[in-house]
C-alpha cells in the first residue's frame, strides 16, 4: 500500500459534507496517477492531515464550521509550504477567489464544474502551476485590474520585459510547467528557468501565485485562445 501511494499524487480532501467527500474520493481514486490518502471534515483537521501526510495537493472546501478555508490555507502554507492547496467551493465570487489566492491557494474550482475540471486542476497545481475556474477568470480580471495596478509598486512593468520573458510568464500563468514551456518555445528547461528568474527579479515577484495575480492585472488570462 505504501509503495503504491508513493508512486501516485497524494491527495488530501477536506470537506464537511460526507456525500461529496465520498464522491470525490471515488473520482480521484479512479485516476491512474492519483490517490486520496486521507479525508478531513473540517479546517483544523485539514491542517493536521497536511502535516501528517505531506500530500502533493490538498483539496479544500473554503467554508467549513471550525476553521475557514482562507485561515486553513494560511496555516497550511506556514507549516507545510510544499503542499499545494486547491480551493473547492460553490461560491462563484471574485471576493472569495481573491481572498484564497492572497492566502496562498494555488487554484480555485467551483463544485458545480467539479469532475474533469477538478482532475485537471489537481494535475496543474501539483506541477507547480495555478488554476482558476474558467467561469471566474474573466470576471476576476475586470474587477482586479484597477486595484492590482494601483497596488503594484514594482519599478518595471510588463512592457519592459523582453519578449521571451513575457512569453514564459504568460505560459506559467496559464498553468504550464517548465518542461511544457520549454517544449512549446523550443528551448531548454534551464533556459526557461533563467527567463523566469530574470522576469521575477525585474517585477519583484516571488511565487507562481504572484505571477497569476500579475497576469490578471495585465489581462493576460482574458486573451482569446490562451497561451500561444
Amino acid at each position: 500500500m505504501k509503495h503504491r501511494i508513493m508512486n501516485k499524487l497524494r491527495i488530501v480532501l477536506a470537506d464537511d459534507h460526507g456525500v461529496l467527500r465520498d464522491g470525490l474520493t471515488l473520482l480521484i481514486n479512479a485516476q491512474p496517477d492519483m490517490e486520496v490518502v486521507a479525508c478531513a471534515r473540517g479546517g483544523r483537521e485539514a491542517v493536521q492531515l497536511a502535516e501528517q501526510w505531506s500530500p502533493h495537493v490538498l483539496v479544500l472546501d473554503i467554508s467549513m464550521p471550525d476553521l475557514g478555508g482562507a485561515e486553513a490555507t494560511e496555516q497550511i502554507r506556514q507549516r507545510c509550504p510544499h503542499v499545494r492547496i486547491l480551493a473547492l467551493t460553490r461560491y462563484a465570487d471574485q471576493g472569495y477567489l481573491r481572498r484564497l489566492l492572497n492566502a496562498g491557494a494555488s487554484g480555485y474550482v467551483l463544485k458545480r464544474t467539479a469532475g474533469e475540471a477538478l482532475i485537471d486542476a489537481i494535475r496543474v497545481v501539483a506541477e507547480g502551476g495555478s488554476y482558476v475556474d474558467p467561469t471566474l477568470a474573466g470576471g476576476l480580471v475586470a474587477r482586479m485590474t484597477t486595484a492590482a495596478s494601483a497596488q503594484r509598486d514594482a519599478p518595471v512593468h510588463a512592457g519592459e520585459l523582453s519578449e521571451r520573458e513575457t512569453q514564459v510568464l504568460r505560459l506559467i500563468a496559464w498553468g504550464q510547467s517548465n518542461k511544457e514551456i520549454a517544449a512549446q518555445l523550443g528551448i531548454s528547461v534551464k533556459t526557461v528557468e533563467s527567463y523566469k528568474a530574470t522576469a521575477l527579479e525585474k517585477l519583484q515577484l516571488r511565487s507562481r501565485t504572484d505571477i497569476l495575480r500579475y497576469a490578471l492585472a495585465c489581462n493576460w488570462l482574458n486573451e482569446d485562445g490562451g497561451p500561444e
